[in-house]
C-alpha cells in the first residue's frame, strides 16, 4: 500500500499539471494574421517553418513532408516547408499558392491562426478573404527583387481593410549573402510607398524562411540587425481584444431560434459592445424597441455577453425581428440608408457593369443592389485617381451603391462586420467584389416616401382589373412588337385599360440619351421597369416589347413588381429565322460591321430559364400567340 502512494501522488500531480496547462491554454490571447506579397516570395515556406519550429508537426507528418520534399519539393534534397501549407495538387505542381490556406499553431505565450494568401494577381480575391478577419499582416518581399506591384497592391488592401499591425519580412536574405545594404534599400523604398498610402508604422525584419534565420530566434548571420525575431514579435504584439467591447452594442441576427411555443430567441454573433438582461435595445431597420429578457449561451442563461461571443437573446416584448436585422443599443442606434459611397475591390474576370443588379451581402442580410459608374479608380502604384467607366479584375475604385431597401450599417472604419460587404452575381452566384462603406449619401437621408390617400388598389378597382406587366422578350425580328400590338387591341376590345411600351419608341424620348453598350442596355431596362411600375400603381395592364437580352435585368424588373404581376413572355425565334425577317436591315448591317453591340451577332442574348409563357413563332401565328397570352392573363 505504501509503495503505491508515490505513484498516486505522481498521477495526481500530472492531472493537476494537465488541468493547469489546459486552463492556461484556454486563456491565451489569439492573433489572427496573414502572409501576403508577390508570387514566390516564400509565404508558404515561412508558415511551414513556423509550424515546424513551434513543434506543431507530428512524426508521421514530418515523414510525409520529407518524402514529398524529395518527390515534388523545390529545395533539392532538403525539406520544402511550403508543402506543409500548399495542399492543392495544382499548387504543388506549380510551386505556388492558389487558395487561402488557414493553419492553427500555438506557443507558450499565444495562439495563432495564420492565413497563407496567394501572390498571383488573379487570386487577389483570396487575399482579401484572408485579410478581412486579420489583426496583423506579414508582407513578404524577396530580397533579390525588392518592392513589386503586387507588394504595393497587397499593402494598399491591408491598409484599406483596417489591419493596424504590419511586419515587413524581407525574405531570402541567404540568397543575397545577408547583405545589410540590400535590406536597408528595400526598407527605405517600402517606407516611401507606405507613407504615401497612410501606413505610418511597420516592423521590418530580415529573414530566411528556408534557412530559419530570424524566425524564432536572432540569427548570427545578421549581426547588424538588433530587432526581435519574427515569432517573438508575433507573440508580443499588442492585440486589444477588448477594443470592440467598448463600442455601442450591435448584433446582427443570424437565426430566429424557435424550439417550442414558449421560446423565441434571436441568435447571432455580438459584433461590438456588451449586453445584459434589462438593457434597452432597438431592432433595425424597423426601429421598434424592447428590453433584453434573457441571454442564453451553450451552458444556459448568462448575466453578460460581449463582442466576439455567439449568444441567443430573448426580448421582453413580442416585436418583429428576423434574420438580417440588427439588434442595437436603444440609445446608440446605427444609421439606416439605401445609398452609400463605397470602395469597391473588383474580383471577377468579367468587368463590373454599372447599373446591373447584384446581391449585396452585409452582416447577415442579403439585398439587391446596383453599383453606379465609378467616381474613380485608384492606381495602387502612384495613388493617382484615374477616370474610368467600369472596374476590371483586381481594380480598386470608389463608387456609389444603391440597395433596394434601407439597411442598417456602420462605416467600415468603425465596424468591419457592419461596414464591409460582398457583391454576388445573381446568375452565376460568384462573389464578384468586396466593398467597404464610407458613408450614406446625403440624398438618401433627405428623401422620404410620401404617403398618399389614393393607392394602387383604388386605382385598379376603378378600372375593374388587376394590374400586370406583360414583358415580351426575344431577338430583334422575333415578332415581339407585332404580338404586343395585337394583344393590346384585343384587350382594348375587352374594355381593359392598357399601355404599350415599345423598345424603339421609348428611345425617341425617355431613353434617347442611351446607346447600345451593355451598361446602356441595363439602364434602358431599368428606366422602363420604373415606368412600368408607376403604370401598375395606376392600375394599368402594361405591355412591353423589348429585346432585354440579360436575365439579371429582367429579374430586376420582376423584383420591382408586386408578386404575380410580372408575366415574362419569351418570344422564342431562332436566330436564322429572325435574320430572314430582317425588315429593318439591322442584321445585315451588324454582319458587315456597321452596327456594333447588336444582340445575337456581337452581343449575347440570355434566354429565360423559366418564363411564364413561351411563344414558338415557328409553330403559331401572331394571332394565336396573342390569344395564348390573354388566356394566361385573364383565365
Amino acid at each position: 500500500m505504501t509503495t503505491q502512494e508515490p505513484i498516486y501522488k505522481t498521477d495526481a500531480l500530472i492531472a493537476e499539471n494537465i488541468d493547469a496547462y489546459l486552463e492556461a491554454h484556454q486563456h491565451k490571447t489569439m492573433l489572427r494574421f496573414i502572409t501576403c506579397g508577390s508570387v514566390d516570395d516564400g509565404k508558404s515556406t515561412l508558415i511551414g517553418r513556423l509550424l515546424y519550429d513551434s513543434k506543431m508537426i507530428f512524426e508521421d507528418q514530418l515523414a510525409a513532408l520529407e518524402a514529398d520534399s524529395k518527390r515534388v519539393g523545390t529545395q533539392g534534397q532538403e525539406i520544402d516547408f511550403a508543402l506543409l501549407v500548399d495542399g492543392l495538387a495544382a499548387e504543388r505542381e506549380q510551386g505556388i499558392t492558389i487558395d487561402v490556406a488557414y493553419r492553427f499553431f500555438a506557443t507558450e505565450k499565444r495562439k495563432f491562426i495564420v492565413a497563407d494568401t496567394p501572390g498571383h494577381e488573379q487570386y487577389t480575391r483570396n487575399m482579401v478573404t484572408g485579410a478581412s478577419t486579420a489583426d496583423l499582416a506579414v508582407i513578404l518581399i524577396d530580397a533579390r527583387k525588392g518592392v513589386l506591384t503586387q507588394t504595393r497592391r497587397h499593402s494598399y488592401l491591408v491598409k484599406l481593410l483596417g489591419i493596424r499591425h504590419i511586419v515587413l519580412a524581407v525574405n531570402k536574405m541567404d540568397l543575397v549573402g545577408y547583405d545589410q545594404a540590400a535590406f536597408d534599400k528595400i526598407v527605405a523604398d517600402y517606407r516611401q510607398f507606405a507613407q504615401s498610402i497612410g501606413i505610418e508604422e511597420f516592423t521590418a525584419i530580415p529573414i530566411s524562411g528556408f534557412k530559419g534565420d530570424n524566425i524564432t530566434a536572432s540569427s548570427e548571420n545578421t549581426p547588424w540587425y538588433s530587432g526581435t525575431a519574427l515569432l517573438p514579435h508575433l507573440e508580443t504584439v499588442d492585440v486589444d481584444a477588448t477594443a470592440d467591447q467598448a463600442k455601442p452594442f450591435r448584433m446582427p441576427v443570424q437565426w430566429v431560434n424557435r424550439p417550442n411555443l414558449d421560446f423565441r430567441g434571436f441568435a447571432g454573433l455580438v459584433a461590438s459592445g456588451t449586453i445584459q438582461p434589462g438593457d434597452a435595445v432597438r431592432v433595425l431597420p424597423s426601429g421598434k424597441t424592447s428590453t433584453i429578457a434573457r441571454i442564453v449561451g451553450l451552458e444556459g442563461d448568462r448575466d453578460l455577453a460581449v463582442a466576439g461571443e455567439s449568444v441567443t437573446l430573448t426580448l421582453a416584448d413580442e416585436i418583429d425581428c428576423s434574420r438580417g436585422q440588427v439588434i442595437v443599443a436603444a440609445q446608440s442606434p446605427l444609421e439606416v440608408a439605401d445609398q452609400f459611397e463605397s470602395t469597391i475591390v473588383w474580383m471577377d474576370e468579367h468587368e463590373m457593369v454599372p447599373g446591373r443588379a447584384y446581391w449585396l451581402k452585409i452582416g447577415t442580410q442579403t439585398v439587391s443592389a446596383t453599383v453606379h459608374a465609378p467616381k474613380y479608380e485608384v492606381n495602387v502604384n502612384t495613388q493617382e485617381h484615374l477616370a474610368t467607366k467600369t472596374l476590371d479584375l483586381n481594380a480598386i475604385g470608389v463608387a456609389n451603391v444603391t440597395t433596394d431597401r434601407e439597411i442598417p450599417f456602420a462605416p467600415y472604419d468603425e465596424n468591419r462586420d457592419l461596414g464591409g460587404f460582398i457583391l454576388i452575381d445573381k446568375m452565376t452566384n460568384h462573389t464578384v467584389a468586396a466593398g467597404l462603406i464610407h458613408y450614406a449619401l446625403r440624398r438618401a437621408q433627405n428623401i422620404h416616401w410620401q404617403a398618399t390617400d389614393i393607392g394602387r388598389e383604388h386605382h385598379a378597382g376603378m378600372k375593374h382589373q388587376k394590374p400586370a406587366v406583360l414583358w415580351l422578350t426575344g431577338l430583334s425580328g422575333s415578332g415581339k412588337s407585332t404580338i404586343a400590338n395585337i394583344v393590346e387591341k384585343k384587350l382594348a376590345r375587352m374594355n381593359r385599360h392598357t399601355f404599350l411600351l415599345d423598345g424603339d419608341n421609348v428611345r425617341h424620348g425617355l431613353n434617347k440619351d442611351l446607346g447600345f453598350t451593355e451598361a446602356d442596355r441595363i439602364e434602358n431596362i431599368r428606366r422602363v421597369g420604373e415606368v412600368a411600375k408607376l403604370m401598375t400603381d395606376a392600375g394599368l395592364i402594361v405591355i412591353t416589347a423589348f429585346i432585354s437580352p440579360f436575365r439579371s435585368e429582367r429579374d430586376m424588373v420582376r423584383g420591382m413588381m408586386q408578386p404575380g404581376e410580372f408575366i415574362e413572355v419569351f418570344v422564342d425565334t431562332p436566330l436564322e429565322v429572325a435574320e430572314r425577317r430582317d425588315v429593318k436591315g439591322l442584321y445585315a448591317k451588324a454582319r458587315s460591321g456597321q452596327l456594333k453591340n447588336f444582340t445575337g451577332i456581337d452581343s449575347p442574348y440570355e434566354a429565360p430559364d423559366s418564363a411564364e409563357i413561351r411563344i414558338d413563332t415557328t409553330a403559331m401565328t401572331p394571332e394565336e400567340a396573342a390569344d395564348l397570352i390573354i388566356a394566361r392573363l385573364i383565365p
